[in-house]
């Protein structure tokens, strides 16, 4: 087995494990809502719960997935469309993994988490008003 056989080989087995986390996540995640079910757990949060772990699977089998693409895409002669076509991939990947990423912390990457929920200063939640001062007579 050649050096370019054995690569290709490693960057399908990281595939294969991305595509095996995230079916992986999904039964687990779905065991975890039905359990949460006939504990009689409110369906809110049973569905929250959910959510969140099909969510942190997706992640973790995206990442693979890039890894994988990234492994294979070396080993072969590169190419200025081979390595366009892996720029679109990563690119579209991380954009998913990005919006996964705020949509299960609730928060920016950047954001500490202690700045979660809080709107901006003088703004009132939900808003993109100013909230006015409150009118004080002196008297």
């Amino acid at each position: 087995m050649d050096i370019r056989a054995a690569v290709d080989t490693i960057g399908l087995a990281v595939d294969a494990g991305g595509v095996a986390v995230i079916v992986a996540a999904i039964a687990i995640a779905a065991l975890g809502f039905v359990r949460g079910l006939v504990r009689a757990e409110p369906f809110g949060s049973s569905y929250r719960q959910l959510r969140h772990g099909i969510g942190q699977g997706v992640l973790l089998g995206l990442e693979l997935l890039v890894a994988g693409d990234i492994i294979r895409t070396v080993v072969i002669a590169p190419t200025f469309t081979s390595v366009g076509v892996l720029a679109i991939i990563v690119l579209i990947r991380t954009f998913l993994s990005f919006s996964l990423e705020v949509e299960l912390s609730g928060r920016w990457p950047w954001q500490s988490s202690s700045d979660a929920g809080v709107p901006p200063r003088g703004r009132a939640p939900g808003s993109g008003f100013r909230r006015s001062a409150p009118n004080r007579r002196a008297g």
